[in-house]
């Protein structure tokens, strides 16, 4: 049987340590497979970096549209990434019939209803194991592994660079800047860390994860996003001796007014094994209702752990190469005709428990206001306690945990107390997922 031809677009971190482990393993690859794997053609601007890589008898191109246009080509592995080029070229090798292995998250959270659109209407494949958490096979799991299923709710850390930073905050009290500069030092963020630090990069992530749970289409533009940017490592420090440790986490829940579909730093019960995950690692629970709670962890990123799972998608279209399109497992795991339009709930309807630090004068009365705020807003406190102030300050910080309240409630509750005269400055609010039920 003949090998199945490979168009590789990019060969940066990922594509590089794609055609590495390809190669490595191209026996016990194609023994898995049925027939071979080999690339055929790279594409990317660097051809000096193409060249030293490619074999000989790998035709190296700068040029995208040659590998997408070639007859000989079966799949494209898309590792360019952004939303511009890289959707250009997806839909165009869709256009020739060509099947698609992609690791972009960014494009298929904004504009993968499209693609799976087109895909679907060529008869191709469009897979996407890379996109989310490196070398876990999340997506995998979600699509095949639980079908059998009715998953109730996903949490999950998912971004390397984040959680090392918070890791190392607490693990050594270093501030939030001095640690951000440490993990650019070492590669782990970007010269730009935005996505990463203000939870986009997680955003688009848990997007494709709630739309294959929940059989519903990828909307990004309805994700809640909250970066860790204002984490202090007070509140680090306060978490702890409230058993919680501090993690930024997609999260996605069915409830009964729709889907929650949110990221941001939350406070986890210490005894919860996610809540130890530390470092780049990423880590994913899925509760199902027949399964329960199932971890997944391991590497987030790297060259070799994300390679893993782009071979593992070729892997998987080759061995389904020849198969009837409607035998194959649909891109968001229930077929498309049949996606449920259940809403995102806007944040406001969310119902979870909170963290409050509240900077008040150190004065009587100033306990008993604020919890008549917090009572008169339908709110019960599950633990309040009081830091002693410093020798040379009036001021002291309230820490107050809540049991489980609609967002509207603890937001109007939050504009009450801030407007107190003894209050100082804004109220910092976390959110707690005890991630039990």
């Amino acid at each position: 049987m003949n090998p199945i031809q490979i168009g590789l677009l990019g060969v940066g971190t990922v594509g590089g340590g794609t055609y590495t482990v390809l190669k490595r393993n191209r026996e016990e690859i194609a023994r898995r497979a049925g027939r071979e794997i080999v690339i055929k053609m790279i594409a990317d601007t660097n051809l000096e970096r193409a060249r030293s890589l490619a074999d000989s008898g790998v035709i190296v191109t700068g040029d995208g549209h040659e590998v997408t246009k070639n007859p000989d080509i079966d799949i494209v592995v898309e590792l360019i990434g952004g939303q511009t080029i890289a959707k250009e070229l997806i839909l165009e090798a869709i256009a020739n019939g060509k099947h698609v292995v992609t690791a972009n998250k960014a494009l298929l959270a904004n504009h993968g209803t499209e693609i799976f659109a087109a895909a679907r209407a060529k008869g191709v494949i469009v897979a996407f194991e890379a996109a989310v958490a490196g070398g876990i096979p999340i997506i995998k799991a979600l699509r095949e592994g639980l079908t059998a299923n009715r998953i109730t709710w996903i949490a999950g850390i998912i971004n390397g660079t984040s959680n090392f930073i918070l890791s190392e905050m607490r693990d050594k009290g270093l501030p939030f800047d001095q640690v951000l500069a440490q993990a650019q030092k070492l590669g782990y963020a970007e010269a730009d860390p935005t996505y990463d630090i203000e939870g986009i990069d997680a955003a688009h992530k848990i997007t494709l994860m709630s739309a294959i749970a929940f059989g519903i289409p990828v909307q990004f533009s309805k994700v809640y996003v909250e970066g860790i940017t204002k984490l202090t490592g007070e509140d680090i420090r306060y978490a702890e001796e409230l058993g919680y440790r501090i993690k930024l986490l997609g999260i996605t829940k069915r409830v009964e007014k729709g889907i929650e579909l949110r990221v941001h730093p939350t406070l986890i019960p210490m005894k919860r094994l996610i809540a130890n995950v530390e470092g780049v690692m990423n880590a994913i629970v899925v509760k199902g209702d027949a399964v329960g709670a199932t971890l997944y962890y391991g590497a987030g990123a790297g060259s070799e752990p994300t390679a893993s799972s782009v071979i593992a998608d070729l892997v998987d279209i080759t061995r389904l190469h020849t198969a009837d399109p409607k035998h194959r497992v649909p891109p968001l795991s229930f077929q498309p005709d049949l996606l449920s339009d259940t809403p995102v709930i806007p944040m406001d309807e969310v119902e979870t428990s909170y963290y409050l630090r509240i900077q008040v004068v150190d004065k009587p009365g100033v306990m008993a206001e604020i919890t008549r705020i917090v009572a008169e807003q339908n709110i019960s406190i599950s633990a309040l306690l009081q830091k002693e102030a410093s020798d040379e300050s009036d001021q002291v910080s309230v820490i107050m945990l809540t049991h489980l309240t609609v967002e509207k409630n603890i937001n109007a509750a939050i504009a009450r107390i801030e407007a107190l005269p003894v209050v100082t400055g804004k109220v910092f609010r976390l959110r707690i997922e005890e991630l039990n039920n």
